[in-house]
């Protein structure tokens, strides 16, 4: 199982992480050791002092694929969820200005939160889910996937020419506006259409 990630996918977050527009999806791969396992805290990194959250809808590959067609897109996958790609920010900025790969900032283990899994069915629109991270209670990223600059098809579409998907590949699609600093005992869950997907503390 591979962890297939898009970057800079909102406007609003390229925005305020003054980033550049890209023309094409930003792809980078977490390992399956980034998952999170269920139940468990996300602990603070020794190397890092700026953990940053990004929520974002995923969705999971049910079939090999290879070269997928946008219009063959929705045969790949039957269920989307929610979940977090935990970011090394202080150690993504360092690598960056050397122009060398985030692997070190983004695949870390623990890294990344994946939440309870929806038949795909259960939603009109897959281009227009509302979906929120609450941090302590609070609404700190609130998202709706019509604001993707690339939507899930036009995703597994482009991933798919780089890359072979396989069942059980999970695909993170980017997070909207919002992202900030974990600090511990804070408190961390994700909504979709109003339904809790993922809970977890931070120590």
């Amino acid at each position: 199982m591979k962890i297939i990630c898009i970057g800079r996918n909102y406007a609003e977050h390229i925005t305020e992480l003054k980033n550049e527009r890209p023309t094409e999806p930003v792809v980078f791969i977490k390992p399956d050791s980034a998952v999170l396992p269920k139940e468990q805290d996300f602990y603070i990194p020794d190397f890092s002092k700026d953990i940053h959250y990004e929520v974002e809808v995923i969705a999971k590959i049910k079939r090999v694929g290879k070269h997928i067609s946008e219009k063959f897109a929705p045969t790949y996958y039957d269920e989307i969820g929610l979940g977090i790609d935990f970011t090394a920010r202080d150690l993504q900025s360092q690598l960056k200005e050397k122009g060398l790969p985030w692997e070190k900032a983004k695949g870390f283990d623990g890294a990344a939160v994946i939440g309870k899994w929806l038949p795909k069915t259960k939603f009109e629109d897959l281009n227009n889910l509302n979906f929120k991270l609450l941090r302590n209670n609070e609404v700190v990223q609130d998202g709706n996937t019509g604001l993707m600059l690339w939507k899930i098809d036009e995703i597994i579409a482009y991933v798919s020419a780089f890359f072979m998907l396989k069942k059980g590949d999970i695909i993170f699609t980017g997070t909207p506006a919002g992202v900030g600093k974990v600090s511990a005992n804070d408190y961390l869950s994700g909504t979709l259409e109003g339904e809790e997907l993922f809970s977890l503390n931070i120590k």
